[in-house]
Protein backbone atom coordinates (compact mmCIF):
# COMPACT_ATOMS: atom_id res chain seq x y z
CA UNK A 1 0.00 0.00 0.00
CA UNK A 2 1.15 3.29 -0.74
CA UNK A 3 1.26 5.93 2.08
CA UNK A 4 -2.19 6.80 3.46
CA UNK A 5 -3.23 10.48 2.58
CA UNK A 6 -3.31 12.62 5.42
CA UNK A 7 -5.70 15.61 3.88
CA UNK A 8 -8.95 14.11 1.76
CA UNK A 9 -12.69 14.34 1.70
CA UNK A 10 -14.80 11.68 3.46
CA UNK A 11 -18.36 11.08 2.83
CA UNK A 12 -20.89 9.89 4.57
CA UNK A 13 -24.41 8.44 3.54
CA UNK A 14 -28.00 9.26 5.11
CA UNK A 15 -30.30 7.10 3.03
CA UNK A 16 -33.21 4.28 2.71
CA UNK A 17 -32.06 0.96 1.20
CA UNK A 18 -33.93 -0.76 -1.43
CA UNK A 19 -35.65 -2.73 2.08
CA UNK A 20 -35.56 -6.08 1.27
CA UNK A 21 -34.13 -6.53 -1.63
CA UNK A 22 -30.55 -7.44 -2.14
CA UNK A 23 -29.71 -6.89 -5.78
CA UNK A 24 -31.93 -3.33 -5.52
CA UNK A 25 -29.80 -2.27 -2.78
CA UNK A 26 -26.68 -3.10 -4.13
CA UNK A 27 -27.61 -0.68 -7.16
CA UNK A 28 -28.36 1.66 -5.04
CA UNK A 29 -25.40 1.64 -3.29
CA UNK A 30 -23.14 1.46 -6.49
CA UNK A 31 -24.92 4.42 -7.67
CA UNK A 32 -24.08 6.06 -3.92
CA UNK A 33 -20.52 5.10 -4.19
CA UNK A 34 -20.66 6.75 -7.43
CA UNK A 35 -21.86 10.11 -5.94
CA UNK A 36 -19.36 10.21 -3.65
CA UNK A 37 -16.38 9.86 -5.36
CA UNK A 38 -18.04 12.26 -8.01
CA UNK A 39 -17.68 15.01 -5.09
CA UNK A 40 -14.28 13.94 -4.48
CA UNK A 41 -14.33 11.53 -1.43
CA UNK A 42 -11.62 8.90 -0.49
CA UNK A 43 -13.54 6.96 1.63
CA UNK A 44 -17.40 6.57 2.03
CA UNK A 45 -19.32 5.10 4.75
CA UNK A 46 -22.71 3.71 4.74
CA UNK A 47 -25.30 3.21 7.54
CA UNK A 48 -25.82 -0.40 9.59
CA UNK A 49 -27.35 -3.39 8.07
CA UNK A 50 -27.73 -1.25 4.96
CA UNK A 51 -28.25 -4.01 2.90
CA UNK A 52 -31.22 -5.19 2.85
CA UNK A 53 -32.44 -2.34 5.80
CA UNK A 54 -32.58 -2.64 9.08
CA UNK A 55 -34.52 -5.40 10.16
CA UNK A 56 -37.23 -3.03 12.60
CA UNK A 57 -39.80 -5.59 12.12
CA UNK A 58 -37.97 -7.20 15.26
CA UNK A 59 -38.96 -3.96 17.59
CA UNK A 60 -42.72 -3.82 16.42
CA UNK A 61 -44.54 -6.55 17.13
CA UNK A 62 -44.30 -10.05 18.80
CA UNK A 63 -42.10 -12.25 17.07
CA UNK A 64 -44.26 -14.42 15.64
CA UNK A 65 -45.83 -11.67 13.53
CA UNK A 66 -42.25 -10.95 12.77
CA UNK A 67 -41.97 -14.35 11.39
CA UNK A 68 -43.37 -13.04 7.88
CA UNK A 69 -40.45 -11.15 7.49
CA UNK A 70 -37.28 -13.50 8.41
CA UNK A 71 -37.23 -15.68 5.03
CA UNK A 72 -36.97 -12.41 2.72
CA UNK A 73 -34.73 -11.34 5.30
CA UNK A 74 -32.33 -13.87 5.32
CA UNK A 75 -32.57 -14.63 1.65
CA UNK A 76 -31.75 -11.00 0.60
CA UNK A 77 -28.64 -10.77 2.72
CA UNK A 78 -25.31 -10.39 1.94
CA UNK A 79 -23.16 -13.55 1.22
CA UNK A 80 -19.07 -12.49 0.99
CA UNK A 81 -17.65 -13.91 -2.03
CA UNK A 82 -21.01 -13.46 -3.84
CA UNK A 83 -21.78 -12.32 -7.53
CA UNK A 84 -23.37 -9.21 -5.61
CA UNK A 85 -20.71 -8.62 -3.01
CA UNK A 86 -18.51 -8.73 -6.26
CA UNK A 87 -19.93 -5.46 -7.55
CA UNK A 88 -19.45 -3.79 -4.52
CA UNK A 89 -15.67 -4.28 -4.59
CA UNK A 90 -15.46 -3.53 -8.41
CA UNK A 91 -17.50 -0.61 -7.73
CA UNK A 92 -14.87 0.56 -5.53
CA UNK A 93 -11.80 0.05 -7.27
CA UNK A 94 -13.83 1.91 -10.73
CA UNK A 95 -14.38 4.87 -8.56
CA UNK A 96 -10.75 4.18 -6.68
CA UNK A 97 -12.69 4.77 -3.17
CA UNK A 98 -12.34 3.62 0.03
CA UNK A 99 -15.95 2.11 0.86
CA UNK A 100 -16.86 0.92 5.07
CA UNK A 101 -20.27 -1.00 3.94
CA UNK A 102 -23.00 -1.78 6.27
CA UNK A 103 -24.86 -5.27 5.74
CA UNK A 104 -26.86 -8.54 7.14
CA UNK A 105 -24.12 -10.86 6.38
CA UNK A 106 -25.33 -14.76 5.94
CA UNK A 107 -23.06 -17.20 6.54
CA UNK A 108 -24.50 -20.56 6.17
CA UNK A 109 -28.10 -20.95 8.23
CA UNK A 110 -26.93 -17.81 10.64
CA UNK A 111 -27.01 -14.01 9.77
CA UNK A 112 -24.77 -11.46 11.34
CA UNK A 113 -24.58 -7.66 11.87
CA UNK A 114 -21.41 -6.96 9.05
CA UNK A 115 -18.95 -4.03 8.44
CA UNK A 116 -16.73 -4.61 5.14
CA UNK A 117 -13.94 -1.96 4.34
CA UNK A 118 -13.01 -2.47 0.87
CA UNK A 119 -9.70 -0.34 -0.71
CA UNK A 120 -9.68 1.53 -3.43
CA UNK A 121 -8.41 -1.04 -5.12
CA UNK A 122 -11.12 -3.00 -4.81
CA UNK A 123 -9.60 -5.46 -2.49
CA UNK A 124 -11.11 -6.40 1.30
CA UNK A 125 -9.30 -4.71 3.97
CA UNK A 126 -11.16 -6.14 6.69
CA UNK A 127 -14.53 -7.92 7.11
CA UNK A 128 -16.31 -7.66 10.42
CA UNK A 129 -19.62 -8.68 13.04
CA UNK A 130 -20.87 -6.64 15.41
CA UNK A 131 -19.60 -8.29 18.68
CA UNK A 132 -22.84 -8.30 20.47
CA UNK A 133 -25.93 -7.33 18.96
CA UNK A 134 -28.63 -5.00 20.97
CA UNK A 135 -31.66 -5.71 22.60
CA UNK A 136 -34.09 -7.92 20.04
CA UNK A 137 -31.55 -7.50 17.67
CA UNK A 138 -30.65 -11.01 19.19
CA UNK A 139 -33.43 -12.91 17.91
CA UNK A 140 -31.76 -12.23 14.45
CA UNK A 141 -28.15 -12.04 14.43
CA UNK A 142 -25.44 -14.30 15.99
CA UNK A 143 -22.55 -12.45 17.69
CA UNK A 144 -18.61 -11.71 16.24
CA UNK A 145 -15.85 -12.24 18.62
CA UNK A 146 -12.20 -10.33 19.57
CA UNK A 147 -10.97 -9.97 15.92
CA UNK A 148 -14.04 -7.97 14.93
CA UNK A 149 -12.59 -5.07 17.33
CA UNK A 150 -9.58 -3.92 14.75
CA UNK A 151 -8.07 -1.01 12.75
CA UNK A 152 -6.72 -1.52 9.77
CA UNK A 153 -3.91 0.53 7.58
CA UNK A 154 -5.83 1.69 4.65
CA UNK A 155 -5.49 4.67 2.00
CA UNK A 156 -7.31 7.14 4.77
CA UNK A 157 -5.11 6.52 7.70
CA UNK A 158 -5.69 4.34 10.40
CA UNK A 159 -9.44 3.24 9.92
CA UNK A 160 -11.87 1.16 12.29
CA UNK A 161 -15.80 0.25 12.26
CA UNK A 162 -18.77 0.04 15.28
CA UNK A 163 -22.47 -0.30 14.71
CA UNK A 164 -24.64 1.20 16.28
CA UNK A 165 -24.66 1.00 20.52
CA UNK A 166 -21.15 -0.62 20.06
CA UNK A 167 -20.39 3.13 21.10
CA UNK A 168 -22.37 2.73 24.23
CA UNK A 169 -19.21 0.19 25.45
CA UNK A 170 -17.01 1.91 27.21
CA UNK A 171 -14.61 -1.53 27.35
CA UNK A 172 -15.17 -1.27 23.43
CA UNK A 173 -14.48 1.88 22.45
CA UNK A 174 -10.73 1.60 24.75
CA UNK A 175 -9.89 -1.40 22.68
CA UNK A 176 -10.58 0.73 19.58
CA UNK A 177 -8.43 3.88 20.80
CA UNK A 178 -5.45 1.74 21.90
CA UNK A 179 -4.93 0.58 18.72
CA UNK A 180 -4.21 4.32 17.18
CA UNK A 181 -7.67 4.90 15.47
CA UNK A 182 -7.50 7.82 13.15
CA UNK A 183 -10.52 7.43 11.33
CA UNK A 184 -13.81 5.80 12.94
CA UNK A 185 -17.02 5.07 10.69
CA UNK A 186 -20.38 4.82 12.96
CA UNK A 187 -22.59 3.12 11.49
CA UNK A 188 -26.47 3.91 12.62
CA UNK A 189 -29.66 2.19 11.35
CA UNK A 190 -31.91 5.54 11.92
CA UNK A 191 -33.21 7.36 15.08
CA UNK A 192 -36.98 6.96 14.36
CA UNK A 193 -37.80 4.52 16.13
CA UNK A 194 -40.21 4.73 18.92
CA UNK A 195 -39.65 8.60 19.17
CA UNK A 196 -40.77 10.18 22.68
CA UNK A 197 -40.90 7.19 24.33
CA UNK A 198 -37.36 5.95 24.73
CA UNK A 199 -35.12 8.75 24.44
CA UNK A 200 -32.09 6.56 24.42
CA UNK A 201 -32.68 5.53 21.37
CA UNK A 202 -33.23 8.96 19.79
CA UNK A 203 -30.90 11.18 18.22
CA UNK A 204 -29.87 13.56 20.77
CA UNK A 205 -28.61 10.10 22.80
CA UNK A 206 -27.32 8.66 19.79
CA UNK A 207 -25.79 11.65 17.92
CA UNK A 208 -23.62 12.46 21.78
CA UNK A 209 -22.40 8.83 21.34
CA UNK A 210 -20.60 9.70 18.01
CA UNK A 211 -19.26 13.15 19.14
CA UNK A 212 -18.13 11.84 22.35
CA UNK A 213 -16.29 9.14 20.81
CA UNK A 214 -14.38 11.88 18.85
CA UNK A 215 -13.96 13.73 21.45
CA UNK A 216 -12.98 10.14 23.62
CA UNK A 217 -10.53 8.72 21.14
CA UNK A 218 -9.10 12.45 19.39
CA UNK A 219 -10.53 10.40 15.83
CA UNK A 220 -12.30 11.71 13.10
CA UNK A 221 -15.99 10.09 13.06
CA UNK A 222 -17.39 9.13 9.99
CA UNK A 223 -21.52 8.93 11.52
CA UNK A 224 -23.65 7.29 8.58
CA UNK A 225 -26.97 6.96 9.22
CA UNK A 226 -30.30 4.92 7.07
CA UNK A 227 -33.38 6.62 7.06
CA UNK A 228 -37.22 5.07 7.16
CA UNK A 229 -38.98 5.35 3.74
CA UNK A 230 -42.63 5.96 3.89
CA UNK A 231 -42.49 2.19 1.59
CA UNK A 232 -40.75 1.23 4.31
CA UNK A 233 -43.81 2.26 6.68
CA UNK A 234 -46.21 1.19 4.97
CA UNK A 235 -45.38 -2.40 4.87
CA UNK A 236 -43.47 -2.35 8.54
CA UNK A 237 -46.89 -0.56 9.98
CA UNK A 238 -50.04 -2.47 9.21
CA UNK A 239 -51.73 -1.28 12.62
CA UNK A 240 -52.20 2.58 13.76
CA UNK A 241 -49.74 1.59 17.11
CA UNK A 242 -46.96 0.23 15.02
CA UNK A 243 -47.04 3.65 12.99
CA UNK A 244 -46.71 5.69 15.85
CA UNK A 245 -43.86 2.82 16.52
CA UNK A 246 -41.82 4.02 14.05
CA UNK A 247 -41.82 6.88 11.97
CA UNK A 248 -40.99 8.67 8.47
CA UNK A 249 -37.17 9.58 8.53
CA UNK A 250 -34.73 9.80 11.39
CA UNK A 251 -31.23 9.80 9.12
CA UNK A 252 -29.18 12.02 11.21
CA UNK A 253 -25.62 11.52 9.82
CA UNK A 254 -22.73 13.77 10.50
CA UNK A 255 -19.14 14.14 10.40
CA UNK A 256 -17.13 15.19 13.30
CA UNK A 257 -13.72 16.29 13.90
CA UNK A 258 -10.96 14.92 17.15
CA UNK A 259 -12.27 17.48 19.05
CA UNK A 260 -15.57 16.65 18.92
CA UNK A 261 -17.02 19.08 16.83
CA UNK A 262 -19.67 18.66 13.77
CA UNK A 263 -17.41 19.44 10.10
CA UNK A 264 -20.46 19.62 7.60
CA UNK A 265 -24.02 20.69 7.60
CA UNK A 266 -26.60 17.84 8.23
CA UNK A 267 -29.32 17.27 5.85
CA UNK A 268 -33.20 17.03 6.88
CA UNK A 269 -33.96 13.79 8.63
CA UNK A 270 -36.33 12.55 5.44
CA UNK A 271 -33.91 13.72 3.14
CA UNK A 272 -31.27 11.07 1.28
CA UNK A 273 -27.82 12.13 0.25
CA UNK A 274 -24.21 12.27 0.90
CA UNK A 275 -22.24 14.35 3.49
CA UNK A 276 -18.72 15.37 2.88
CA UNK A 277 -16.41 17.02 4.90
CA UNK A 278 -12.27 17.75 4.62
CA UNK A 279 -10.59 15.67 6.78
CA UNK A 280 -6.81 16.68 8.01
CA UNK A 281 -5.16 13.79 10.27
CA UNK A 282 -2.62 16.57 11.29
CA UNK A 283 -5.26 17.62 13.40
CA UNK A 284 -5.24 14.64 15.64
CA UNK A 285 -2.23 15.59 17.53
CA UNK A 286 -3.30 18.99 18.50
CA UNK A 287 -6.66 16.94 20.19
CA UNK A 288 -4.51 14.11 22.05
CA UNK A 289 -1.87 16.91 23.14
CA UNK A 290 -4.67 17.93 26.01
CA UNK A 291 -5.88 14.33 26.88
CA UNK A 292 -4.75 10.84 25.16
CA UNK A 293 -6.62 8.11 26.99
CA UNK A 294 -4.15 5.44 25.89
CA UNK A 295 -1.46 7.55 26.04
CA UNK A 296 -0.32 10.30 28.69
CA UNK A 297 -3.88 10.54 30.08
CA UNK A 298 -3.81 6.75 31.14
CA UNK A 299 -3.12 5.31 34.45
CA UNK A 300 -2.27 1.60 33.76
CA UNK A 301 -1.33 0.55 37.56
CA UNK A 302 -4.45 2.02 38.31
CA UNK A 303 -6.95 0.74 35.51
CA UNK A 304 -6.38 -1.58 32.54
CA UNK A 305 -8.50 -3.49 29.84
CA UNK A 306 -8.23 -7.33 29.44
CA UNK A 307 -8.85 -7.30 24.96
CA UNK A 308 -8.82 -10.54 23.45
CA UNK A 309 -8.68 -9.65 19.94
CA UNK A 310 -8.12 -13.73 19.03
CA UNK A 311 -11.00 -15.07 16.70
CA UNK A 312 -13.36 -17.67 18.44
CA UNK A 313 -12.67 -20.41 15.17
CA UNK A 314 -15.27 -22.56 17.19
CA UNK A 315 -16.68 -25.82 15.88
CA UNK A 316 -20.36 -26.91 17.11
CA UNK A 317 -19.17 -30.55 16.08
CA UNK A 318 -16.04 -32.17 17.22
CA UNK A 319 -14.54 -35.87 15.95
CA UNK A 320 -12.67 -38.31 17.89
CA UNK A 321 -12.12 -40.27 14.43
CA UNK A 322 -9.34 -37.97 13.07
CA UNK A 323 -9.98 -39.86 9.50
CA UNK A 324 -11.11 -37.23 7.04
CA UNK A 325 -14.33 -36.74 6.30
CA UNK A 326 -15.91 -35.74 3.53
CA UNK A 327 -17.97 -33.28 4.78
CA UNK A 328 -14.95 -31.32 6.93
CA UNK A 329 -15.18 -27.63 6.64
CA UNK A 330 -11.65 -26.83 6.06
CA UNK A 331 -9.12 -25.92 9.38
CA UNK A 332 -9.94 -21.85 8.79
CA UNK A 333 -13.80 -22.32 8.59
CA UNK A 334 -15.44 -19.90 11.10
CA UNK A 335 -18.31 -21.29 13.74
CA UNK A 336 -20.70 -19.99 11.75
CA UNK A 337 -19.21 -22.71 8.80
CA UNK A 338 -18.29 -19.93 6.63
CA UNK A 339 -14.76 -20.51 5.52
CA UNK A 340 -12.66 -17.50 6.37
CA UNK A 341 -11.70 -17.81 2.63
CA UNK A 342 -14.30 -16.51 1.64
CA UNK A 343 -13.77 -12.67 2.70
CA UNK A 344 -10.29 -13.54 0.89
CA UNK A 345 -12.59 -14.60 -2.11
CA UNK A 346 -14.02 -11.59 -2.19
CA UNK A 347 -10.29 -9.65 -2.36
CA UNK A 348 -9.82 -10.36 -5.69
CA UNK A 349 -12.34 -8.01 -7.97
CA UNK A 350 -13.98 -8.94 -11.03
CA UNK A 351 -15.83 -6.93 -13.37
CA UNK A 352 -19.29 -6.09 -12.59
Amino acid sequence: MTEPATRFTAAVVQAAPVFLDLDGSVDKTVALIGEAAARGAAVVAFPETWIPGYPWFAWLGAPAWGMQFVQRYHENSLVLGSAQDRRLSAAAREHEITVVLGYSERGGGSLYMGQRIIGPDGHTVAARRKLKPTHVERTIFGEGDGSDLAVHDTAVGRLGALCCWEHLQPLTKYAMFSQGEQVHVAAWPSFSLYRGAAYALGPEVNGAASTMYAAEGQTFVLAACGVVSPAMRDLLCDTPDKEQLLLEGGGYAMIYGPDGRPLCDPLPETEEGVLTAEIDLGAIALAKAAADPVGHYARPDVTRLLFNPEPAHRRTVERLDTRPQPLDPPPDARADGSADAAADAVAEPVDA
